[in-house]
């Protein structure tokens, strides 16, 4: 049981301490420069829809009014089977950089993003969604990162706010904060590990069509790029803005979603799991696969703990009970008070550990599914 406990313990320290230490120490003495230069090449958007008529006048506007050259930049709306005026509005638009096609009908992100690369005329692919508004200088740092031939995708950052307070969006921002802190240094050391889906480019010459029903185009596409010996940069300079989700249930389906995505890319990229073949799976494992494992080490913990005797192993007993305990506070009158931030926190590492379950139980089962899922 001593063995267990402290194989767990260091298991989870690793992942949430010890790596990101590690990645941030090897991001800041060996860091990789990209040989940037501010000269515009042409730009193909491809912002794939499903009935988002409510938000894509006010999202094409945002993309047009991009600092940079007007000529050089096409947009393609792929309504992938919407059923509200998303199409129309797109095609009735007067400016003529805009070109919509449809699928006909539903049949996931993945298709839509096939069928918007298809019909892409550059050589440089940027990726959107409707929900986000881009900073003005987007298409000019993404570009300007395609200059260094090594680099094959860029991903800007993705800015999260909250109307509200609240201790577990509050431990969510923080959690993101922290996330994008390890980006930047994987990026640093060479590549990062999947890209923000919200803002990020490809050289189109590395594009493969994506497999039907890929939740996670934004992991699967970078990792391919990585693959094929190319760099998947981060850069801080691009940004992309959105709001938290406003409930927990939003979050943790969207987490839910997502840890699901990653199982499924393995399955349909399984170089990924061999060193020999990804030269970045050190990163990989660290960031990605020991984050899916991280709730049996710390289940793991708790048991393991309980049979132990001795004070020391009391008190970590009664730590990890009382970590575990603190999140049913949310639903106290304390979650207006200071200390509510850090109850937010334990909220959000529960959350976090609990989606990574049934991410895999939803993988598991065959239930991740290729259609459109709105948080």
């Amino acid at each position: 049981m001593k063995v267990l406990f402290f194989i767990s313990i260091s298991a989870i320290v690793y992942t949430y301490l010890g790596y990101p230490l590690i990645i941030y120490i090897w991001g800041s003495i060996a860091r990789r420069t990209v040989r940037k230069k501010y000269a515009p090449v042409p730009l193909s958007v491809v912002l794939a829809v499903r009935n988002e008529e409510g938000k894509i006048r006010d999202r094409l506007a945002n993309l047009l009014d991009q600092e940079y050259p007007a000529d050089l930049v096409e947009i393609i709306v792929v309504s992938d089977g919407s059923t509200d005026r998303t199409r129309e509005i797109a095609s009735e638009h007067p400016d003529t950089r805009i070109r919509a096609i449809d699928t006909g009908s539903p049949a996931g992100k993945a298709a839509a993003i096939n069928a918007g690369v298809a019909a892409a005329s550059h050589g440089i692919v940027v990726f959107a969604d409707a929900r986000q508004v881009f900073s003005r200088n987007v298409f000019a740092e993404l570009a300007s990162l395609f200059h260094d031939p090594e680099v094959g995708a860029a991903s800007g950052e993705l800015v999260f706010s909250s109307k509200s307070g609240g201790g577990e969006r509050e431990g969510v921002g923080l959690y993101w904060r922290y996330e994008k802190m390890i980006r930047r240094k994987e990026s640093d050391v060479d590549s990062v590990v999947g890209a923000s889906g919200s803002i990020y480019a490809i050289r189109r010459e590395l594009f493969a069509p994506l497999p039907p029903g890929t939740i996670l185009d934004d992991f699967l596409l970078p990792m391919r790029i990585v693959l094929a010996g190319r760099r998947v940069v981060f850069t801080r300079d691009a940004r992309a803005y959105d709001r938290l989700s406003e409930t927990s249930s939003q979050e943790f389906s969207r987490k839910v979603r997502t840890l699901a995505g990653n199982f499924q890319a393995i399955r349909f990229e399984k170089a990924l799991l061999n060193p020999l073949k990804n030269r970045i799976f050190f990163q990989m494992a660290s960031h990605k696969l020991a984050r899916l494992a991280a709730p049996y080490f710390c289940l793991a913990a708790l048991a393991s703990n309980a049979m132990l005797s001795g004070a020391p192993y009391r008190i970590l007993l009664a730590a990890q009970l009382l970590f575990y305990a603190s999140v049913l506070l949310k639903f106290t009158g304390l979650r207006r008070t200071p200390a509510w931030g850090m109850i937010g926190i334990a909220w959000t590492f529960v959350l976090l550990n609990a989606a990574a379950v049934a991410g895999m139980w939803v993988f598991a089962t065959g239930r991740e599914g290729g259609v459109w899922k709105k948080d």
